[in-house]
């Protein structure tokens, strides 16, 4: 359908969805899709999810938006519980993973002035690596094609090094360095699990360099991975953690959690005037509840495993890896990501591509066998063809 008037800036298909339920979304003319795209990883518990609806629409009847120079007692309660359930000790809300990014450079930047004066600002992240679209983020972006020269000039003070490598560790950090800043998997960049050997090398090399160590769990956060924080499987403890996405179960919603060093923002230092509203919130309390119930997390664990383990069984040629945790798989394709997408699509699955060979499967968390052995069937159709 499309509207000219809507700028597509996302290369978006022609195809416009009416509605939603579970793991299955139904366009303007009745077709149905299943879903392993999730709004990318954003409506972790599918649609029309009952408990997360009654919610908003109770919340929405007391109070959308309170202006931040107060609180409302649905934020404190929220801030409470993800605070009590990640074990960091405070948290600044946003309204988007690059927000929660742009707090957390702040921060860096702030905690490098009070320890090691105006030569500590650099911060260091990975190749192939994904942190948003304002310029600071996108600076922070470890992969050129996010860095064309019509947004130049680019924020200063970022360096990159290369994921999984021990020896590019030997001078990554010095005097310099603010923070080191990285994705438990990049999953824009191919979905490529970070090596828990290696990240605590590098979380050990920069801390002894005078730097703290930042998470971005924007994608990887709130279950994605089987676990509510993907960086607590890597024994690092990083001194900041940014969660969007998820968060809310598909209300806008970011938020940036930081403890020890970490802890440097004070009153007027980063702002937002939608941050942390009553809706949001009111949706993030289901989602935590939902998450944390007894075997839910496990589920995520061995419906991940199901559908790695049923990709490779099918030996395709056109296949060359498999990986990911929970339900962020990637498959590694030697055929181009796209037109698989796109042959896929009109058979009535949803999925992204990430990187230049990968498809990209992050369906809801509590996506049901049904739904998973549908999708997979269209997804061998789709590979094979």
């Amino acid at each position: 359908m499309g509207n000219p008037k809507v700028l597509n800036n996302y290369g978006s298909f022609d195809i416009t969805f009416v509605k939603g339920q579970g793991s299955v979304l139904t366009d303007v003319n009745g077709k149905k899709y299943i879903d392993f795209l999730a709004g990318i990883a954003v409506n972790c518990l599918g649609h029309n999810y009952k408990p997360l609806v009654k919610a908003l629409a109770a919340q929405a009847k007391k109070q959308i938006h309170v202006c931040n120079y107060f609180t409302s007692d649905v934020g404190l309660e929220f801030a409470d519980q993800l605070l009590a359930l990640t074990g960091f000790e405070g948290v600044y809300f946003g309204n988007s993973g690059a927000e929660a990014n742009e707090a957390a450079i702040k921060l860096a930047r702030k905690y490098g002035q009070l320890n090691g004066g105006s030569k500590r600002k650099t911060i260091v992240t990975l190749n192939k690596s994904f942190h948003g679209r304002t310029l600071a983020t996108l600076t922070a972006t470890g992969q050129e094609r996010f860095h064309p020269e019509d947004f130049a000039p680019y924020v200063q003070g970022f360096k990159t090094i290369e994921p999984n490598d021990y020896e590019g560790l030997e001078n990554a950090f010095d005097e310099t360095t603010a923070a080191l800043f990285f994705e438990p998997v990049e999953c824009e960049g191919g979905v490529i699990p970070i090596e828990k050997e290696w990240a605590q090398k590098a979380a050990e090399l920069a801390r002894k360099a005078g730097a703290i160590v930042m998470c971005d769990e924007v994608q990887t956060g709130m279950g994605r991975t089987g676990a509510l924080l993907a960086s607590d499987a890597l024994g690092i403890k990083p001194e900041v953690v940014t969660l969007a996405k998820a968060i809310a179960g598909g209300v806008p919603m970011g938020a940036c959690l930081y403890r020890g060093k970490g802890n440097v923002f004070k009153a007027g230092d980063h702002q937002s005037t939608f941050a942390g509203n009553p809706l949001a919130c009111a949706a993030g309390k289901v989602v935590l509840k939902t998450l944390t119930a007894p075997g839910f997390l496990e589920d995520v664990l061995k419906k991940g495993e199901y559908i790695r383990n049923t990709v490779k069984s099918w030996n395709l040629p056109c296949v060359i890896d498999v990986r990911g945790k929970g339900l962020v798989i990637g498959i590694q394709v030697n055929k181009d990501p796209v037109a698989i997408e796109k042959k896929c699509l009109s058979d009535g699955l949803l999925f992204s591509t990430a990187g230049s060979d990968v498809v990209r499967l992050v369906p809801p968390l509590n996506i049901t066998m049904k739904e998973i052995n549908a999708g997979l069937a269209i997804l061998k159709a789709g590979l094979e063809a």
